[in-house]
């Protein structure tokens, strides 16, 4: 860049030579903000002239000898430079002019075209002598305006020996020594390479979110890296969540008295089920505990020894609680119910089960209190024969769940609590015209004062409800359940177990009831007047049930070759097969295993349809022979053509190459000396090994079959009891993968003797 006094030698230098320039006569068509014509050339008419210094510095800009000037964070007004990075006017070279040019290396008149005057004839070249002789004004070009046909640079390079180099390239450096020049390169200095520290630069927030991926205890193992880590493993942050469920048993009382303490106010989900190496902390450290978590939702104490004192101070500085769990614990009084109902609002879960000092003047105050109450469990609490409490619930009319099994429940508490005190009656159908309950599952189970006229008031009261638990109330009868049954579409869980008077009848209205499309799990164990009567109807019209215990009961084969029935008919997949119903026959005197082996044929079968069809095998036997005599043996060749469904003799075995399974399966509890047999053939089908688990099938059965044979009495006793030694030893002998129950070719590997199959040889 030209230095000031520069500036001021050219501004000299240049206005007499601007003087000396014929002025143009003004056109009002050009303006000074008009373009440039394509040529790069300034149009002959000019503006009006200025004057003063406006006419100096009209055309007069400073110059740079570097283009890199103009990525500098300057002005457009004291850089000349556009926005468009092109260079403007550096200099004006005069014509046949003394001066010296704007550029040490002389080229201005080269980048430029010079002043020269414009030729009068076509052709001619212009010269320094025809400058104002003959009229003509001269060319002034501007560099970034000059056109692309011109041949001619747009900007003024930069000198060669201060040109910038790549970053690979050397520099070079000139010495002139004794008149002799020599070129030697300067290799860059080498900067170290900046090393990228990736977890250390990471924001902490993102360091956060990495070990929220991980579990509490390996959160706790990662507090030992370093003191960094160990300051982030117990940021509160990762421990609004304290679930003890999965590890209370190995984490001692000083490590999980600091979780919670380091959650602090981010703790939300309180779960310390079990926790019992917490009894001596209670004393110490509960008031800091409770002081600290103030903002608890679920708290969870289920069989935790805690104090009395703890649990109130947890009660009065948690107004947020949502769900509290304090079943089992004999420290939960009246006190503290009184406690929840003044200072826990939001209430809406409430489990007090198995809490002996609780009875229902305590949760009567609940009740009263919480109006967001929808799930109150209260097994083995006191109280239950009083009809106040029923009609606070009556009116109340909030909960969703209500668990009173193992109580004292009484006829009259249960008609105060689905109809009310004093309903009245409608003349037509002689029922109470009451407002519907909405009870979703009602559990009363084991209440033995419970008969058919309590259980009755449930009909047409409670359309909503899904599950309903009557098990052990010996005195119900058909009567009550089936008026029940009738008046709940939605029912999908009941629970019958061990009612001796019940009957087939009862199935049978299940099955044509609104809810069979509903129906999911059925328990009638203990039932033994059930049979297959009415559970053939359950299994045919409940396309739904995923779940029957009918263990002591009367059910035979039948039954279970329906049930393999219905699910084969749920379909087949590519998918590896699931459990689609869970059946419980165990001690069921008309189940044989017969009908087990019909269960586990069903579980591995594949339709022919769907098996794949493979192409036919080529066999082909060589045979050589020597006559007598005779030098060249003679070689006679046979080959076979085998349907893809005849078996072929193969010396190692290929795996199955079926993709298509059952969607679903039966899941079979039976007879303790069977169950094993079944387990493992569950796990097989489960893992997508149809064929070991049929072979396993064919085994146990062969086992059954000489077990049965053995135990007969009679002539050949000795011969039967000799091949079911012979077959229990193939049934417990390892099997590998993919080796046939009966050897290659259908020969017992024990006995050597080839046992009759379908086909018959391969060959023959």
């Amino acid at each position: 860049m030209a230095t000031p006094a520069a500036a001021d030698r050219a501004t000299g230098d240049i206005a007499p030579a601007l003087s000396s320039l014929p002025s143009p006569s003004p056109s009002p068509e050009i303006s000074p903000a008009s373009p440039i014509s394509s040529t790069g050339q300034i149009p002959l008419e000019q503006p009006p002239k200025l004057k003063g210094r406006r006419k100096l510095l009209q055309n007069l800009q400073r110059m740079s000898s570097s283009p890199t000037l103009t990525r500098r964070g300057r002005s457009v007004s004291t850089t000349g430079y556009r926005h468009d990075n092109k260079a403007s006017l550096s200099c004006v070279s005069l014509s046949s002019s003394p001066y010296s040019p704007c550029l040490p290396n002389g080229s201005s008149s080269q980048l430029y075209g010079g002043l020269k005057p414009r030729p009068a004839t076509p052709g001619c070249s212009g010269s320094a002598g025809m400058g104002a002789a003959d009229g003509l004004n001269p060319r002034i070009r501007l560099v970034g305006t000059d056109s692309p046909a011109s041949g001619q640079p747009r900007s003024v390079p930069m000198p060669f020996d201060l040109r910038p180099t790549s970053r690979e390239a050397p520099w070079t450096e000139s010495t002139t020594v004794d008149g002799e020049t020599f070129t030697s390169a300067v290799l860059p200095e080498s900067q170290p390479a900046k090393l990228l520290d990736f977890w250390g630069d990471m924001p902490r927030e993102l360091k956060m979110e990495i070990f929220r991926y991980l579990a509490p205890r390996e959160i706790v193992r990662c507090s030992a890296v370093s003191k960094l880590w160990n300051e982030m493993c117990y940021d509160g942050q990762l421990w609004s969540k304290v679930d003890t469920t999965e590890y209370y048993q190995k984490i001692p009382s000083d490590v999980l008295v600091k979780l919670i303490t380091s959650g602090g106010p981010f703790v939300r989900d309180l779960n310390l089920r079990g926790c019992v190496q917490l009894r001596e902390k209670w004393s110490s450290d509960g008031e800091r505990l409770s002081d600290l978590c103030r903002n608890v939702v679920n708290f969870s104490l289920e069989g935790c020894r805690i104090d009395k004192t703890s649990i109130h101070y947890f009660l009065l500085r948690n107004p947020r609680l949502a769900c509290i769990n304090v079943s089992g614990l004999s420290s939960v009084t009246n006190s503290a119910m009184r406690i929840i109902a003044q200072s826990c609002p939001q209430l809406e879960t409430l489990n007090v089960s198995w809490c002996n000092n609780v009875n229902t003047k305590g949760l009567r105050r609940v009740i009263q209190a919480c109006e967001r109450l929808t799930d109150l469990r209260a097994s083995e609490i006191q109280g239950f024969d009083d009809e106040e409490f029923a009609v606070e619930l009556f009116e109340r009319n909030t909960l969703h769940r209500l668990i009173m099994s193992r109580t004292d429940l009484s006829d009259q508490f249960l008609k105060a609590l689905i109809q009310g005190a004093n309903p009245t009656i409608d003349v037509l159908t002689d029922s109470p015209i009451v407002s519907p309950r909405r009870l979703r599952h009602l559990d009363l189970h084991h209440c033995s004062d419970l008969t058919d006229d309590g259980l009755k008031s449930l009909a047409h009261n409670v359309p909503d409800l899904e599950g309903l638990q009557v098990s052990q109330c010996s005195e119900l009868t058909d009567a009550s359940i089936m008026d029940v049954i009738r008046t709940t579409p939605k029912l999908s869980h009941i629970e019958l177990e061990d009612l001796e008077n019940l009957t087939n009848s009862t199935l049978l209205e299940l099955a044509k009831s609104p809810c069979c499309q509903t129906l999911e799990h059925l328990n009638v164990s203990y039932c033994e007047n059930l049979g297959d009567t009415g559970m053939l109807q359950i299994m045919k019209n409940c396309p739904r049930i995923r779940s029957v215990e009918m263990d002591n009961t009367r059910v035979s084969d039948l039954t279970l070759m329906e049930a393999s029935f219905r699910i084969r008919r749920r379909g087949y997949g590519e998918d590896i097969p699931q459990v689609g119903m869970r059946l419980v026959v165990f001690d069921c005197a008309n189940v044989t295993w017969a009908g087990v082996k019909e269960v586990l044929s069903s579980n591995a079968y594949i339709p022919r349809a769907r098996k794949p069809v493979s192409s036919p095998t080529i066999v082909t036997v060589t045979q050589t022979a020597s006559e007598s005599g005779s030098v060249s043996p003679m070689t006679t060749t046979t080959t076979f053509v085998t349907p893809s469904s005849t078996p072929t003799f193969s010396p190692s075995p290929s795996p199955e190459p079926t993709s298509t399974y059952p969607a679903e399966i039966i899941q079979l509890k039976c007879f303790y000396g069977w169950q094993m047999t079944v387990d493992e053939h569950t796990k097989r089908v489960l893992r997508g090994e149809l064929s070991s688990a049929r072979r396993l099938d064919r085994k146990w059965a062969d086992y059954m079959m000489a077990t049965e044979e053995a135990g007969a009495a009679g002539a050949g006793a000795r011969r039967r009891r000799r091949r079911a030694r012979e077959a229990e030893r193939l049934y417990n002998a390892d099997e590998e993968e993919g080796d046939d129950a009966y050897g290659f070719g259908g020969i017992s590997a024990l006995t050597g003797r080839r046992r009759a199959q379908s086909g018959g040889c391969i060959v023959m």
